[in-house]
This record gives C-alpha cells, sequence and structure tokens, in this order.
C-alpha cells in the first residue's frame, strides 16, 4: 500500500532534476493525457488517466510501489494536493510545484496580479464565479468544460468586460485571445483554458499590501452615516435600518444582491463594499444617477438598472439575497417567486408589515418581524434631532442552503 505520493507541476518547461528523478523511479503514473506522453515516464509504469482527484488518489493510496501524480501548473493551488491530502487516503505528499496556471496567464498579459481575485468555475458554482467577474475589477476564472469563456460571458449580460483567454498554456497548442465578454459565445474555445476578466470601475491602488481587494475605500463601518452619502435620505435608507437589513441578508463574495429602490445608492454600495455583486434598480433617473455617483466615489462595482419593479426585474440574473427599498407588497410578492434565499423590507405600519409577511409565509418563506425605532441627539445640547419608526420585515427560505 501506498503511503507516499509525489505531485509534480508542470507547465511545459523542462522537468527539473527532483521531478526527473521521481518520474523515472515511478511504478504508477496519474496525470491529464499530455502527461502521460511525457517521455520522462518509465515505460513500464501503470497510467492512470486523471479525472476524478478523489479516485485517482484511491488508486494511488491502494498501490504496491511508487506513485507520482503530474499536475498542471502549481498542484497545492486549487490542485490535487488537497484531495491527496485528505486524512481518509492517509498519503504523506510531496510537491514539486511548478509555474501555475493564473500566474502564466498574467504573465502572457503582461499583467500584475497580486491584486486579482481566483475563481474556480464549475457547472455548480458558474453562477457564483460570474457573480465575483461583476463585483471586481480583475478576476481570474480557472475554467471547466461547461463553465467556460462561452457560458462566463452569456451569464454576464449587460456587464461590459474584457476577457483575455490563455488556451493550453505550456503546450504547442498554446493561443492568447482578446475578445469583449459579449462576444465570448461566438466562438469555440479549447480546454484547459484559464480567463482573465478585467474591467469596471477601477479603484485607488491599495499600495499592494495584501492580495485580492484590498479593504473597502472610505470610513470605516459596515453602515456609513447620512452625510457619507451627501445627506437627505429617505426614510428607507435611514442607517439604523440599513444596519439591520444588511445584517439580515448578510451578502458575501459570490452572491448577487438587489437593492430595488435604490435611493442613493447607500445600501447598494454598502452590500458592494462586503465583496457582493449588486444590481441596483430604481425608477427615478435621479437616483440612478446619484447611485451612479456614490459607487464611483467608493470605488465599488454595481450595475444600475433604470426602471419600474416588478417589471424591470423579469430579465436580471437570478439574485441570491434582495432589500426591497420600495414598491410595497406587490415588489415583494414579485421577488418572492424568483425564490432569492432571503428577503428585506420595511413597512411604515403595522397593516402594511402584516400583509406582506403573511404574503411572504404563503410562498414559503419564515417571516421575522421587528419594530425599528431610533433617536438620534445633538450631543452638545443632548436635544432630539431626528426621529424614525420602522417595521423591519426579513423572509428566509429554509429549502435554500447558503
Amino acid at each position: 500500500m501506498a503511503d507516499r505520493v509525489t505531485v509534480i507541476g508542470w507547465d511545459g518547461s523542462p522537468l527539473t532534476a527532483a521531478a526527473r528523478a521521481a518520474l523515472g523511479a515511478a511504478t504508477l503514473v496519474a496525470g491529464a493525457a499530455h502527461h502521460l506522453e511525457l517521455p520522462e515516464v518509465p515505460a513500464g509504469a501503470e497510467r492512470i488517466r486523471l479525472g476524478s482527484a478523489a479516485l485517482a488518489a484511491r488508486r494511488v493510496a491502494g498501490h504496491r510501489g511508487t506513485a507520482v501524480v503530474v499536475a498542471d501548473g502549481d498542484p497545492g493551488f486549487f490542485g490535487v494536493v488537497r484531495t491527496l491530502r485528505a486524512p481518509e487516503f492517509g498519503l504523506e505528499v510531496e510537491v514539486v510545484p511548478a509555474v501555475s496556471s493564473v500566474a502564466a496567464a498574467f504573465a502572457r498579459a503582461g499583467m500584475p496580479w497580486d491584486d486579482a481575485h481566483v475563481v474556480v468555475a464549475h457547472p455548480r458554482t458558474l453562477r457564483r464565479a460570474v457573480n465575483v467577474c461583476r463585483a471586481h475589477t480583475k478576476v481570474a476564472v480557472l475554467t471547466s468544460p461547461g463553465a467556460g469563456p462561452a457560458e462566463l460571458g452569456l451569464l454576464l449580460e449587460g456587464v461590459h468586460r474584457t476577457f483575455v483567454i490563455c488556451e493550453e498554456l505550456g503546450t504547442t497548442r498554446e493561443q492568447v485571445s482578446v475578445v469583449t465578454s459579449d462576444k465570448a459565445a461566438d466562438h469555440t474555445w479549447r480546454d484547459p483554458n484559464v480567463v482573465i476578466v478585467i474591467g469596471g470601475q477601477a479603484a485607488t491602488a491599495s499600495g499592494g499590501w495584501i492580495a485580492g481587494r484590498a479593504p473597502a475605500a472610505g470610513p470605516r463601518g459596515w453602515t456609513l452615516p447620512a452625510d457619507a452619502y451627501g445627506g437627505d435620505l429617505g426614510e428607507g435608507e435611514r442607517e439604523p435600518l440599513r444596519v439591520s437589513q444588511l445584517a439580515r441578508l448578510g451578502p458575501v463574495p459570490g452572491d448577487l444582491v438587489w437593492d430595488i429602490g435604490c435611493g442613493s445608492g447607500a445600501f447598494a454600495t454598502e452590500a458592494a463594499r462586503a465583496g457582493a455583486a449588486v444590481i441596483a434598480v430604481d425608477s427615478d433617473p435621479r437616483a440612478c444617477a446619484r447611485t451612479d455617483s456614490t459607487a464611483r466615489r467608493y470605488g465599488v462595482q454595481l450595475q444600475i438598472v433604470h426602471g419600474a419593479a416588478p417589471q424591470a426585474l423579469e430579465d436580471l440574473p437570478e439574485p441570491d439575497v434582495v432589500r426591497v427599498g420600495g414598491g410595497g407588497a406587490a415588489v415583494v410578492l414579485a421577488v418572492a417567486d424568483r425564490r432569492p434565499q432571503r428577503i428585506v423590507t420595511h413597512a411604515a405600519t403595522r397593516d402594511a408589515a402584516e400583509r406582506i409577511g403573511r404574503e411572504l409565509s404563503e410562498h414559503g418563506y419564515r417571516v421575522e418581524c421587528a419594530l425599528l425605532q431610533s433617536v438620534e441627539l445633538d450631543t452638545r445640547a443632548w436635544t432630539e434631532t431626528e426621529r424614525s419608526v420602522a417595521f423591519l420585515l426579513s423572509g428566509v427560505l429554509p429549502t435554500r442552503a447558503p
């Protein structure tokens, strides 16, 4: 029974002495077809076409001899090493790394990538990978069959991005192409490939102290006071209500948030600062312009849709969580028909809150309602300056996993 496996990264360059020595002693080699054709693979070694990493790990663990796994790029970066190290296989893993396919792709593009997000797209995770591309200005996507450049482009409808598509890196068939996201579906792309997705409003450089997106620019806080958005916010945008709505929705990277009745853009901006993709909807063109200005000020990516709900919602991609800031019960019900995991809204009266709550319950949501009352004081004289009262409603769909 094998208790040790050597994992060799391959990036198309000549193998290192350590990699050649490990392959030369192997009695079992697992890898993709082009790895198994390497001249360093011993003629007498058992060869396994690497498809399912878990199945390969079981074969390796049960092998009596010396096992080697060959994988593209750095096998410790979204690679096979994680599976091989699972306790159930009992394997000790030695890694001979190579340049990761992501690093190679950015090198071909001549771009830095310490500020990039990296996601893996499988058919089951494609929608969340697309949402990361909506929310950020530079994303590397490790694709798979059924979740490639064409599918990314189709799901990014309404959001302009540029794709740098790197096919079969490190092979004689390597090709790098640059297309706009709306044209990606017009081509057939070879696997494996890496897609660099760039575009959107570029934020101020972070200084390069942390990989990926730097912490949100601007004042510290999950929500910001009214003066951060130019003051004069509507009743449904007061900070105590916003912070409660944000807490109940809990937007995270990979989510798509709808903010219906976006007003000043305060909530949409705060959801985007949390890393989620956001579509902000409003029937008032002045609200849309104000929301765009707010997003630019804080360096976040928003898709802004001018139109009246619920009609304006019909062609939007499926949301994970939704804030209904305006439109009443009719809009809440239209949203519930799309089955997001969570919905928040508010009502001015108990009767209105009860009506919305009953409708959400009938749609299968678990409903909570709280009466929020806040009083702001001028601390110079400790006198009341503003009072607000609202019923906060939240609905959670129990049957949908987070």
